[in-house]
């Protein structure tokens, strides 16, 4: 993962992911121009774990926790300090830290492991899942499926992105009536990646932060486009069990077994085509009710 032109605004995900390095354990990365108010978290996981992946060789990163701790202004870049915790026989422990004007905003943990064969077993994928190719694309559902949804679904379906994203149960947009705290969803990049493991697996980082509150408040029957709830990212964990790519389609499987506190808690699977799990995530979410403004005040 070289550094390009950093000078240009990052358009694909390729150059998004692609950082800047400023010194030896310093790197610098840049929001794309998408007319967002606030950096997007999966873009924050994807570029501190390629931070951390370019301090280390020919070993694969197979886990990382991490904490948002304030949002990202999209119009400034993010630093990324990465701090050599370990380098042992077998595995490679990073510690990084996201800056902003001066302060922390995010943080992440991520283990590498040397390649190497054991014992194997896993869950299977969900049966009767329809093919993405049936399934209509951002822009088919924008302009015909969610033509009569809130305004606020309809300018989140057609936000640049670039990930192609194939939702197997679209009706969840639109029908706020209580339901099952599940869902799934094909994703893919849009644009064709390089061979380059370490690059997938950080994609695939960038990728896993797509709508995983939203499944933690279909059994409310809310919506993160709700006003009256504050709701953001609290913490992400993901596990990395095989090679995959993830400019073809994998299905990201998710469910929320628990809200409480004011906080969501979801789990999610990613299989590729062939039916493999190729890594997991779990993530615990804010997604709190607002209080009046006068409320709000009398409790501060």
């Amino acid at each position: 993962m070289s550094s390009s032109d950093f000078s240009r605004t990052p358009e694909t995900l390729v150059d998004i992911l692609d950082l800047e390095r400023l010194e030896t354990n310093l790197f610098r990365g840049r929001s794309p121009d998408f007319g967002w108010q606030r950096v997007f978290g999966g873009q924050v996981i994807g570029q501190a774990l390629a931070a951390a992946a370019r301090t280390v060789e020919g070993r694969d990163v197979h886990s990382l926790h991490a904490y948002f701790m304030l949002p990202g202004d999209p119009s400034v870049p993010i630093v990324y300090e990465v701090e050599r915790i370990r380098d042992g026989g077998s595995f490679t422990t990073r510690r990084v830290k996201a800056i902003q004007h001066g302060r922390p905003i995010f943080s992440l943990s991520a283990s590498f492991q040397v390649p190497e064969e054991g014992l194997e077993h896993q869950i299977a994928m969900p049966e009767g899942v329809p093919d993405p190719e049936s399934l209509p694309n951002a822009q088919e559902i924008a302009d015909d499926i969610l033509a009569k949804a809130p305004e606020p679904i309809r300018r989140y379906w057609q936000r640049p992105r670039p990930l192609d994203l194939r939702p197997a149960q679209l009706g969840r947009y639109v029908d706020r009536s209580d339901a099952e705290p599940r869902q799934m969803m094909w994703v893919r990049t849009k644009e064709r990646l390089p061979d380059d493991d370490a690059l997938h697996r950080c994609a695939l980082a960038y990728a896993s932060d797509m709508t995983l509150l939203d499944t933690s408040l279909y059994a409310h029957g809310r919506s993160v486009f709700d006003t009256d709830l504050q709701v953001a990212s609290l913490d992400h964990a993901m596990w990395f069990h095989r090679p995959f790519r993830v400019d073809e389609w994998i299905l990201y499987v998710q469910d929320s077994p628990a809200s409480a506190g004011g906080r969501g808690f979801t789990r999610g699977s990613l299989y590729d085509r062939a039916g493999h799990l190729v890594a997991s995530v779990a993530q615990e979410g804010l997604i709190r009710r607002r209080l009046p403004a006068k409320d709000a005040k009398m409790g501060s």
